[in-house]
């Protein structure tokens, strides 16, 4: 899943700053040497790779909610029928393409951010309109915004996730049900 190697510049998902990886060490855990001459052991899920040193992880790559609802403008919303009921299902698809018109001067973390950013939005809105499903259109790659989308749902409370229908979405969705109790 992740294809780091030693001495690649990589950043961080929490932070700012960027280290050197200087040794793999058993667990999913790499040694690093971060910007600052320190030593330090992280779990290989905290790094992304740069694929340009001038990022920022600053409130500039975070786009304001404003910002991100006027960019949402490619997200399905629908309604369908589901065991004789009706029953609201939202989509959202997190391509960046289907979120900006130009990405090309953006670097990866840019591009995670604003995805994270769009679905935390939706998340949110999707639960407080009381909205049935939600389906997180991810796509495939390696793994990084499902993981990070995973992460966020496991510490929700009162929902279930899983892998979306296959036969619908193929591999690289997840589909969220809000329990009645969140209610």
């Amino acid at each position: 899943m992740y294809n780091f190697q030693l001495g690649e510049k990589v950043g961080f998902f929490s932070e700012q700053g960027t280290a050197t990886i200087l040794e793999f060490l058993p667990i999913q855990k790499i040694r690093l040497i971060d910007n600052e001459g320190f030593e330090q052991i992280r779990d290989i899920s905290e790094l992304i790779r740069i694929h340009s040193l001038n990022y920022q992880l600053d409130k500039q790559t975070i786009p304001n909610e404003k910002e991100a609802i006027s960019k949402r403008r490619n997200m399905q919303f629908s309604v369908k029928m589901e065991n004789k009921k009706k029953t609201s299902i939202w989509e959202i698809d997190l391509h960046i393409e289907n979120l900006l018109d130009n990405s090309r001067n953006l670097t990866n973390t840019e591009i995670l951010l604003k995805q994270l950013t769009n679905f935390k939005s939706t998340f949110l809105r999707a639960k407080d309109k009381r909205i049935q499903k939600l389906v997180i259109i991810h796509g495939v790659g390696e793994g990084v915004l499902k993981n990070e989308i995973r992460s966020y749902l496991s510490k929700q409370e009162h929902i279930e996730f899983y892998d979306a229908s296959y036969l619908e979405y193929g591999k690289g969705a997840t589909e969220v049900r809000f329990t009645i109790s969140s209610y």
